[in-house]
C-alpha cells in the first residue's frame, strides 16, 4: 500500500508541474484533455459504487475520470472502429474471456506496474500484462434448502447424475460466465470429457435454458428445478435488495462451493487494461492502481458483495458468513483461449 501512497503523490507533483506549463500556454486548445488532466474510462460495468471509486479516485489525483458505458462487445467494436484515434485509456469489463478477447483483437497494450504485478495474484491477471483482475465472483451451485442438502453436492461433474435429472436450472450458452465455466472445465478435464458433461447437463435439466442468473434463483424457489448454476454476488445483491420479494426469495437458498476436494471453485473477474493507443498512459496505470487499493477494494466487495482480489482485504460480512472456500487458480488467459471451442462444444451438446 505504501507504494500505491507514493505512486499517487509522486503524480501529484507531476500534475502540478502540469499545471504550471498549462499556465504558460494558454492558446492551446487541447488543454481540458492534457495528460495530467484526463483518464478516458470504457466500462461494462454499470453499477453505482464504481462511480463513488472514480470520484475518490479524482479527489486523490486532479485526473477527471470521463466515462463511456456500454456493453463489452459495443465497447470493443468501438476501440476497433475508432483505432489509432481512440480516446480511450482504460478498458474494464467482467469476464476473463472477454478481456482475452480485447487482447487478441489488438486493443490492449502490455503495462509496467510493480503493484499490479505483485498485489493481483498471478492467476488473475494476463501473462503479457495486458489486463488485470479488479474483483472476483464465483460461479457456485444455488439449492433449495427445503429439498436439497448440502452433502448431495460435490462437484460441477456431477451435475450429470441421473439424481439430477429435470433439476437442474441454468442460463443460456450464449451467456459469458457459462462459457467461461465451460472453458474452465476444458483446461482442467479435456475437450472430450468437457462435452460429455455439457451433454449430460442438458439432459438434467428442467427447462430450456433463460433468463438471468437472478431469474434462476427465482425458479429454483418457485419449484421448477431444485439447483442453480449462478454466480455468487448475485446472492449477496439478492439478500441486500430494496425489493422485499428478492429478499425472501434470496433467505431461502443455499450456496454451494464446487470441486473442494479437487481444483477447487471457478472463479471469474472484472478486470481493466490500458488501451493500445492510450493517451493518457500514465494516469491510465495510476487509475489501474488505485482500483486495488484498500479503500477501494472496500467498496467493491460492500456495495456489489464480489470478492476482492486484494488479499489483505476482508470480504464484506454477507460474503463471510458464506465461508472460505477453495478457488481454481487455473490461469484466466485459458478462459480466452478455449472460449470458441466452449460455444462449439455447447452447440454440439444441444445447450441452448
Amino acid at each position: 500500500m505504501k507504494k500505491i501512497l507514493i505512486a499517487l503523490a509522486t503524480f501529484s507533483i507531476v500534475v502540478a508541474c502540469g499545471d504550471q506549463n498549462k499556465k504558460k500556454d494558454d492558446q492551446s486548445s487541447t488543454a481540458e484533455t492534457t495528460t495530467s488532466q484526463v483518464v478516458n474510462v470504457y466500462t461494462h460495468r454499470h453499477y453505482e459504487p464504481d462511480q463513488n471509486i472514480f470520484k475518490m479516485f479524482e479527489e486523490k489525483t486532479g485526473i477527471k475520470v470521463k466515462v463511456i458505458n456500454a456493453s463489452a462487445d459495443e465497447l470493443i467494436q468501438k476501440m476497433k472502429m475508432e483505432g489509432k484515434q481512440s480516446p480511450a485509456d482504460v478498458l474494464i469489463t467482467v469476464d476473463a474471456g472477454r478481456l482475452s478477447r480485447a487482447k487478441d483483437e489488438g486493443l490492449l497494450q502490455s503495462i509496467e506496474s510493480d503493484i499490479l504485478e505483485k498485489e493481483i495474484p498471478s492467476h488473475l491477471q494476463d501473462v503479457d500484462n495486458q489486463w488485470f483482475g479488479l474483483t472476483k465472483r464465483a460461479r457456485i451451485i444455488a439449492y433449495a434448502k427445503d429439498r436439497v442438502k448440502p452433502e448431495d453436492l460435490s462437484t460441477y461433474e456431477d451435475l450429470v447424475n441421473k439424481k439430477w435429472k429435470g433439476k437442474i436450472l441454468v442460463r443460456s450458452s450464449s451467456n459469458i460466465y457459462n462459457q467461461s465455466l465451460m472453458a474452465s472445465i476444458i483446461a482442467n478435464n479435456g475437450e472430450a470429457a468437457a462435452k460429455s458433461w455439457a451433454e449430460g447437463v442438458v439432459a438434467n435439466m428442467a427447462r430450456s435454458p433463460k433468463g438471468s442468473d437472478r431469474d434462476q434463483v427465482k425458479a429454483v424457489v418457485a419449484g421448477e428445478g431444485d439447483i442453480a448454476i449462478v454466480n455468487s454476488y448475485y446472492i449477496g445483491k439478492m439478500l441486500n435488495s430494496p425489493d422485499a420479494e428478492e429478499v425472501k426469495t434470496a433467505q431461502q437458498i443455499g450456496l454451494f462451493f464446487p470441486n473442494q476436494n479437487d481444483r477447487g471453485t471457478h472463479i471469474n473477474v472484472s478486470g481493466a487494461g490500458v488501451a493500445k493507443y492510450a493517451p493518457n498512459k500514465e494516469n491510465a496505470i495510476l487509475f489501474i492502481e488505485y482500483l486495488i487499493s484498500a479503500e477501494a477494494q472496500q467498496v467493491f466487495t460492500e456495495a456489489n458483495y464480489e470478492y476482492p482480489v486484494l488479499e489483505s482485504v476482508e470480504p464484506v460480512k454477507d460474503i463471510k458468513e458464506w465461508g472460505e472456500f477453495k478457488e481454481d487458480k487455473l490461469g484466466l488467459n485459458k478462459l480466452g483461449k478455449h472460449n470458441k471451442k466452449a460455444v462449439l462444444i455447447f452447440d454440439e451438446a444441444g445447450w441452448k
